[in-house]
């Protein structure tokens, strides 16, 4: 008679418990339908747009002819994964300019005709030159990453131009990603999976500065993988008589007291050994404040404004 009350007690409590998660659940879901909590759109983001990639230095890939609202922002992908509309092939004459990034490259919570491509197409086509200027971010890139999808997936659009648009993280091991089966399809488990990661994380914002220190020891694997990424790229540049750019992009946690600016010394001397014209972003950045810069409270990506001011200081270079 003990083990049945007992046992009944135990269904009763799981039954709460689990009907308590469900409410939880859906409330958060409720909450998070306005497109304002960044870390449920960047999961969002992986669930709607992202693929797993066959090709193991990707991790991932974006679904080919797909679109997502994310941040109240449509993000849209042509045949090739890559933002924006069909790619025709490359008629004679013409120059094609391929960026190569991560989430700000792609811009992440900015309009299509507003991220930083479309605005230079814009200005190529005001000054009457016929350039297209092509968009290969993907969010959660790192330099391995974005010139294997360049040398694996997109060397048949025939860029004559390249710019890697290099920000501080490009040199981290990233791990593969995907997470569990409740990381895939829980908000609640995302927000708690959050909370905690923000209480033990040691590369919180206040660790940034000795976290990226570590990242850009020149022993370190990650900077090494970069380095002969970069290699690889060159090579291929070189073989194919394709000019290469390196726009160096500035954290903007804290523009005013900028704490990294050895990783922007350190990475114009990489650029300029490998013969790629280097654009530093941080001068035109320098002073902003985040609520004029960022995407949104708690996004911490350039946002429209953002984009136009790396249009404006990259442009001149590419002219």
């Amino acid at each position: 008679m003990k083990l049945r009350e007992w046992t009944l007690q135990v269904v009763l409590l799981l039954a709460s418990l689990l009907v308590s998660l469900g409410i939880a659940e859906a409330v958060l879901r409720i909450k998070n339908s306005s497109g304002q909590n960044y870390n449920i759109e960047m999961w969002r983001y992986s669930k709607e747009l992202k693929q797993r990639s066959d090709i193991e230095q990707l991790g991932h890939e974006h679904l080919a002819n797909s679109r997502a609202l994310l941040e109240n922002v449509e993000i849209r992908t042509n045949e090739l994964g890559m933002r924006g509309g069909p790619i025709g092939p490359l008629k004679p004459g013409i120059r094609r300019i391929l960026f190569l990034g991560g989430s700000i490259t792609l811009g992440w919570g900015v309009e299509e005709k507003d991220t930083v491509t479309a605005r230079l197409q814009e200005m190529f086509r005001s000054d009457g030159q016929d350039v297209e200027v092509l968009n290969a971010g993907i969010g959660n890139y790192n330099a391995v990453r974005y010139v294997n999808l360049f040398l694996r997936r997109l060397t048949q659009v025939q860029p004559t131009d390249i710019m890697v648009h290099y920000f501080l993280r490009d040199a981290e091991v990233l791990p593969p990603g995907g997470g569990n089966i409740l990381l895939r399809n829980s908000e609640l488990a995302v927000t708690l999976w959050e909370a905690m990661h923000r209480q033990f994380d040691p590369t919180g914002e206040a660790n940034l500065e000795a976290h990226y220190r570590n990242v850009y020891r020149t022993d370190a694997e990650g900077y090494r993988e970069m380095l002969a990424s970069l290699d690889q790229l060159k090579a291929y540049a070189d073989a194919h008589k394709i000019r290469v750019y390196f726009a160096m992009q500035p954290d903007v946690h804290n523009l005013t007291n900028y704490p990294f600016l050895f990783i922007h010394r350190q990475m114009e001397q990489v650029a300029r050994e490998r013969g790629f014209r280097y654009i530093d972003l941080l001068p035109i950045f320098t002073g902003q404040t985040p609520e004029k810069i960022w995407a949104m409270p708690g996004d911490p990506h350039p946002n429209a404004f953002g984009h136009e001011l790396m249009a404006k200081a990259i442009y001149p270079v590419l002219k």
